[in-house]
């Protein structure tokens, strides 16, 4: 479909893509250097353009990760384990990963953000009628929901009970 991106031979030129590139997002360290490398097979320009990069404080790992981690959660109410698998695809060092993360749990509650997912799949199942009950397929669709979106099972369990309870049907002991 593309072809390879026309190689650039001034340290000039290279930072000028990488700073278009930070104008669309941030970027975290290890995406800006291969951003780069497939712009020049110079490794030697790459390497001041990223040191040059830094200097600047134009890329920071830990900044990124905080607001990376802060926006996940807050935006797109994910949990830490998702968050923490993203930033390390992004290749952010785990401890930067740690950090973000603990921050971020001092100001979210991860019980409240699993309890509002998990009301608002059921009021989809439900719809207006709340006196319907949910089927153990749907629990388990809810569940795996949750996990995916990187929340701890046990939460996830926990909040599914005490809000569903009525809802989870009653075994008889025979």
């Amino acid at each position: 479909m593309f072809g390879r991106p026309r190689q650039l031979e001034t340290e000039e030129e290279l930072y000028e893509v990488a700073v278009r590139a930070l104008m669309r997002r941030a970027h975290s360290v290890h995406e800006m250097k291969r951003k780069l490398e497939r712009r020049s097979d110079n490794k030697l320009l790459v390497q001041v353009v990223m040191a040059r990069l830094k200097e600047n404080g134009m890329i920071d790992d830990a900044k990124y990760a905080k607001q990376f981690a802060r926006q996940r959660t807050q935006t797109r109410k994910q949990g830490k384990f998702r968050v923490a698998r993203d930033l390390r695809a992004r290749g952010i060092p785990d401890r930067h990963i740690s950090s973000a993360l603990e921050e971020v749990a001092q100001t979210s509650d991860e019980a409240a953000m699993v309890r509002q997912r998990i009301e608002r799949k059921l009021r989809s199942y439900r719809g207006p009628d709340t006196s319907k009950k949910i089927d153990e397929k749907k629990m388990a669709s809810i569940y795996g929901s949750l996990l995916r979106a990187g929340f701890s099972a046990d939460v996830v369990r926990r909040e599914l009970k005490a809000l569903v309870k009525e809802d989870v049907p009653e075994i008889e002991p025979e």
